[in-house]
């Protein structure tokens, strides 16, 4: 919410966007399914996860907003994150992402698969920021060895 307050001008459209993580919830529904015989049938656990993925989707989406403390818009949507996030940004002036793999140390790795795909896919400027302090200079990964030379 930092990045946002001090880089979206006053008065710009802020939309606050949650897509929580799809399989989690298939993969619950697909052990019940299977595992599921005879006797009386059970709640399934896949809609549970699903209502908890949204219901905290809402109250991290209503944190994310009171942080802000500017007028914004929210809303969650659902299906494969990366994508999600994409299609939203479509008529963005700016995405503000934050890292979401290893940020422990600076390199390539900060950035997970979901990260990834929408740096190298977003229709609009991409602003990368580390959700807490960065790692030092000191975690910068060595350069790759000099091919040997003719």
């Amino acid at each position: 919410m930092d990045a946002v307050r001090a880089h979206a001008p006053d008065g710009a459209d802020v939309v606050l966007v949650h897509v929580p993580e799809p399989e989690v919830a298939g993969a619950a529904h697909g052990a019940f399914a299977g595992l599921l015989g005879r006797g009386r049938p059970a709640r399934d656990p896949g809609i549970a996860l699903s209502e908890q993925a949204t219901a905290a989707g809402e109250a991290l989406l209503a944190e994310a907003a009171a942080r802000l403390d500017r007028p914004c818009a929210t809303l969650q949507r659902s299906g494969r994150v990366e994508r999600e996030v994409v299609a939203e940004a479509q008529d963005a002036a700016l995405l503000v992402l934050a890292r979401d793999g290893d940020r422990s140390r600076l390199g390539p790795h900060s950035l997970g698969p979901h990260s990834r795909f929408i740096v190298d896919h977003a229709p609009c400027p991409v602003l990368l920021v580390w959700p807490e302090p960065p790692p030092g200079a000191d975690t910068l990964p060595p350069p790759p060895p000099h091919p040997p030379h003719p």
